[in-house]
């Protein structure tokens, strides 16, 4: 690609990025004016941050079970196996 699109492309990313952080800031104020008037309070970090942590424990309960299930299946079969080449010997 051609240097002159490069830079192009980078300051327009560059651009973008200014402008979205510019719009987010902008918007939090009307956002705070808005929840004051409707007195509703803005979500709190800490729940959202426990809820993830509660899945992530559950989805680590769900893997260990999952793994200790494929471990029982592999010894089954490998003693399955061990006891096939003892009757055929």
């Amino acid at each position: 690609m051609n240097k002159h699109f490069e830079d192009s492309r980078y300051y327009l990313r560059r651009a973008a990025e200014t402008a979205a952080k510019g719009l987010r800031e902008e918007i939090e104020a009307v956002e705070a004016r808005v929840r004051e008037l409707t007195g509703r309070e803005a979500e709190t970090e800490p729940a959202r941050i426990e809820e993830i942590r509660a899945e992530l424990e559950r989805l680590q309960g769900r893997a260990e079970g999952e793994a200790r299930e494929a471990i029982g299946k592999a010894r089954e079969r490998l003693g399955r196996t061990a006891e096939t080449e003892e009757a055929e010997a």
